[in-house]
């Protein structure tokens, strides 16, 4: 398993000045580990009430020990995204523990590790990938949403998605870009349909970034499930860690830049008080990535792939 780094930094903006999430319960899908856990930590030191489901045994067993140790009130649930009754039972610990949910954060998410044609893919890559990206998003607003739109208080539901394959196409990844579309699309209508009957849920798609963020996404193999076992050790890719994917890209006379996951929590514990439907960073690189595919769409041009970073 990758290091687990500890968050030092609270999170930044309204999100402290108005003291919005003190006294509210957050429930966290993935967030034992990852941008999940730095979302933990900064709701916590904010005030908030936490509950993780995770299916991480060691990353569980570590948040649950150092988020108490700060004595932020947690929860920690075993909790299975591909299965809407496994989220089902976080909802209903949830309650027990806190006696009210008022922000989710679907934000469970794996890479398949998938190389090479997508002719040649595993069948097991794009069932496992689909199920918990892509399921995972779509059984949390099931089980989610009705129980938010009953609340008479405003409520959030921040779905994780990625910039890779909402508004742009990376080629390395083409199941994971397949999902994180999907994904993107679903959110955005859940949007309007919140929108549209006057629901007093705030929806929020959440892009980690800007750049290749410092989370074990690269080793998703450690919770790939047995019913989905290629044969395979580690990614086809080769690339298991972001520091692979630094080597790599060093090798390449290329610079990899990275985003620490504090970076992204304190950028969406910012926006989400001001009901911010986009909870991302740009740079000029990223602008200019979607500005080019807006052109290439609008002039018809051929599509020539983006480069990772």
């Amino acid at each position: 398993m990758g290091k687990t780094i500890l968050p030092t930094r609270k999170p930044a903006g309204s999100a402290m000045s108005n003291e919005y999430y003190k006294g509210k319960t957050a429930v966290i899908t993935g967030g034992a580990s990852g941008v999940g856990r730095s979302l933990a930590y900064g709701l916590g030191r904010a005030g908030a009430n936490v509950v993780i489901g995770d299916v991480d045994a060691n990353a569980m067993e570590s948040i649950a020990k150092d988020l108490s140790s700060e004595g932020i009130p947690n929860r920690i649930e075993r909790c299975d995204v591909t299965d809407k009754a496994s989220l089902q039972s976080l909802l209903d610990a949830s309650l027990e523990a806190f006696g009210q949910v008022d922000l989710v954060f679907a934000n469970a998410g794996i890479g398949a590790g998938e190389a090479g044609p997508i002719w040649g893919f595993s069948e097991k890559d794009w069932q496992w990938c689909f199920n918990v990206n892509l399921w995972g998003a779509v059984n949390s607003i099931s089980v989610f949403m009705p129980y938010l739109i009953t609340r008479p208080e405003r409520t959030h539901i921040i779905i994780t998605g990625s910039g890779n394959g909402a508004y742009t196409v990376l080629p390395d990844v083409p199941i994971y870009t397949a999902t994180k579309a999907a994904v993107h699309t679903i959110t955005e209508n859940l949007h309007y349909q919140v929108q549209m009957g006057g629901l007093p849920v705030v929806v929020s798609a959440l892009f980690p970034g800007p750049h290749v963020v410092e989370t074990g996404l690269f080793n998703s193999g450690r919770v790939r499930p047995e019913e989905f076992d290629k044969g395979v050790s580690g990614n086809e890719t080769g690339i298991n860690s972001v520091e692979d994917m630094k080597r790599m890209a060093e090798e390449f006379g290329f610079d990899l830049k990275t985003t620490h996951p504090d970076e992204v929590a304190e950028m969406a514990l910012a926006g989400i008080p001001d009901g911010n439907f986009w909870l991302l960073a740009h740079t000029e690189d990223s602008m200019a990535k979607v500005q080019r595919r807006a052109d290439m769409i609008i002039n018809k041009t051929t599509p020539v792939p983006e480069s990772v970073g």
